[in-house]
């Protein structure tokens, strides 16, 4: 285990680790939101499309926590999902105060006609990484995510 990787002496922000994966995260995001430029889903749209693809989330609040976007905006989009008949709205029997959203047929067409494009993008991304250098930065950043979860929990929790 590394102990105090960083030390505020000789501390730059430029290999900050925060500052890395923002900058990858703000460059990775323009590019992909080109791709859905000119097409007839957003690239909000369709990351929310994934995420009830992929069952990492099936309410609007586990969609913003997913996400981090603004629940009423996110509450516009999801309307606007639902008004292509791309998702579906399900009030819970045991709770009425839970909505569950689901992809319809059409929205699981829609989400896999484009991931296509999204998978070539990423592909040509990792064109200069071998095989096993993509799979340790996909791992690593499944770990540092995994530590700032344990680390974000209130003490006693």
């Amino acid at each position: 285990m590394v102990d105090n990787y960083y030390k505020s002496e000789g501390y730059e922000s430029r290999k900050s680790v925060g500052f890395l994966i923002r900058r990858a995260s703000h460059m990775l995001t323009s590019e992909i939101e080109a791709i859905f430029a000119e097409r007839d889903v957003t690239f909000v749209q369709w990351v929310i499309l994934m995420n009830l693809r992929d069952g990492l989330a099936d309410t609007s609040s586990g969609l913003c926590n997913n996400i981090r976007y603004d629940s009423g905006a996110l509450t516009r989009v999801i309307d606007q999902l639902e008004e292509r008949k791309l998702i579906s709205r399900n009030r819970s029997d045991a709770d009425r105060r839970v909505v569950s959203l689901a992809l319809t047929s059409e929205g699981k067409k829609t989400v896999e006609s484009l991931l296509p494009l999204v998978v070539e993008k990423y592909n040509l991304w990792f064109e200069d990484f071998t095989k096993d250098e993509a799979d340790t930065l996909i791992k690593l950043l499944m770990k540092f995510i995994n530590s700032i979860t344990i680390h974000s929990k209130p003490k006693g929790a």
